[in-house]
């Protein structure tokens, strides 16, 4: 990971989330007022945390990222279903 990335709170992130959502791409000055709305965070260090996550999705997207193996704590479901899951593909 990052280490810038890991400098962003939980708080931070869902600010930076809710603030995307206010301030689109026409927003003059976009990446002032994110930053503003996270605090802390300068206008270029949000920016770059957006490139950072768009870089992200678009790995993800090209399959280059591996689906996690999750496992189910022992007993967690029963036989049936977790047979079920173990061959669901999403």
């Amino acid at each position: 990971m990052n280490s810038s990335r890991s400098q962003w709170t939980v708080k931070q992130n869902k600010q930076f989330e809710q603030a995307l959502a206010v301030y689109d791409k026409e927003t003059p000055d976009r990446w002032h007022n994110i930053a503003r709305a996270v605090g802390g965070k300068s206008a270029d260090e949000a920016r770059r945390y957006y490139e950072l996550l768009v870089e992200d999705v678009k790995r993800i997207e090209a399959g280059r990222v591996p689906f996690p193996a999750y496992r189910c704590p022992d007993g967690a479901m029963g036989g049936f279903e977790a047979d079920r899951l173990k061959h669901l593909k999403i």
